[in-house]
């Protein structure tokens, strides 16, 4: 039988360490202190653990020692905050081997350099290691699927056959597993929808009702995916589960800790006073400071993405911004500054109709 390891005792690593190891996976979850290890082992308390959820404890070793949790495993899991993912892929890869895959699962991107967590880690573990990289990302509220309840995610890897080699690993009867070579699409798919979580979350606090709810989501998606795009990513991943997919389920949920951000700001508390009443991060927040950096390196309209940062970090209010928002100067609806997202379009659109349509037709934006 595998073995896999996980690096964190987030929620998130948690929930995959049980549902592995009730799956019959030899799991080893590394915590960084032993204090925390043996509360865990001993049946203490963790916010993933509720309403009576068992530990496996057969199946699912806790240890605080790297050499114990890396020990012949086939895959490591590495489920860390964003944030920490450098500091914490640099303690692991000198216990990396050559058959082992690294799967990251964290969803966000670096503030200060802006990379995805896959380049992070790319950039920490050395080429040899590289074509071992996946990525985890989907519609996967942490509190549902530990709970038994169905959920369906993606594994993508820029080999086709590393993506199916974790695939096999990670499916269960709860987790529905599919692949996808375009690690790029996936990985902004799951770190961006963040960001209009927060935004989705606000409308709900104001009570703005569904009809702008559905219209921001939209709108936020087309924005995601013209950064996607900007950045190499496939269009049609986002509209996959790790895009649409995702997207839904955070802006919608109340598991969602985006959404609960977004809430709460719009109630009117300050950003530092909800997140310290937290036990874990909502990503969009750190998120919201890469992608408006990345946008702005690469002349791209990023309205939403915009008015999130001001209600963060510039003391804006919600009701402002929303205001603004639905005031903008208004357009074709693929069409931005240096969004190009007609591109992917235009040649089919011609050859379906077989007429030629000059470039008057086009946006000004999209020339």
């Amino acid at each position: 039988m595998s073995k896999i390891a996980i690096i964190g005792t987030t929620t998130w690593g948690v929930t995959l360490g049980v549902v592995l190891a009730n799956k019959g996976i030899q799991v080893r979850l590394w915590a960084r202190t032993e204090k925390e290890a043996a509360k865990l082992r001993n049946g203490g308390s963790h916010p993933a653990l509720v309403n009576g959820i068992p530990f496996p404890s057969e199946k699912l070793l806790v240890t605080s020692s790297l050499g114990e949790a890396l020990d012949g495993v086939k895959m490591v899991i590495v489920a860390v905050p964003s944030q920490s993912m450098r500091q914490n892929i640099i303690l692991v890869r000198d216990y990396l081997s050559k058959s082992m895959l690294v799967m990251i699962a964290a969803k966000g991107l670096e503030v200060g350099s802006n990379k995805r967590m896959s380049q992070v880690v790319a950039e920490e573990i050395g080429q040899r290691f590289w074509s071992n990289i996946c990525v985890l990302s989907g519609p996967n509220l942490a509190r549902e699927i530990i709970k038994e309840l169905p959920a369906a995610t993606v594994v993508a890897a820029e080999s086709g056959a590393v993506a199916r080699v974790a695939q096999r690993l990670l499916t269960s009867h709860v987790l529905c597993v599919f692949t996808n070579t375009d690690i790029i699409g996936v990985e902004l798919g799951g770190a961006l929808k963040n960001i209009i979580a927060l935004g989705a979350g606000m409308a709900d606090g104001l009570g703005y009702g569904d009809n702008a709810k559905a219209a921001f989501m939209t709108r936020g998606l087309t924005e995601v995916t013209a950064l996607g795009i900007a950045l190499g990513a496939n269009p049609l991943t986002f509209s996959g589960l790790a895009g649409l997919g995702d997207l839904m389920a955070t802006c919608a949920s109340p598991l969602s800790r985006n959404h609960y951000v977004g809430v709460e700001l719009a109630k009117g508390r300050s950003l530092e006073e909800i997140t310290a009443s937290m036990t874990e991060l909502a990503e969009g927040v750190t998120t919201t400071v890469a992608a408006q950096s990345l946008a702005r390196q690469l002349g791209l309209e990023m309205p939403i993405t915009d008015k999130i940062y001001k209600v963060l970090y510039e003391g804006v209010d919600p009701r402002q911004a929303a205001a603004e928002l639905m005031g903008a100067v208004t357009k074709h609806e693929l069409a931005g500054r240096r969004w190009k997202l007609f591109s992917f379009f235009r040649h089919r659109s011609r050859s379906s109709l077989s007429i030629s349509l000059p470039d008057s037709s086009l946006p000004e934006e999209e020339k």
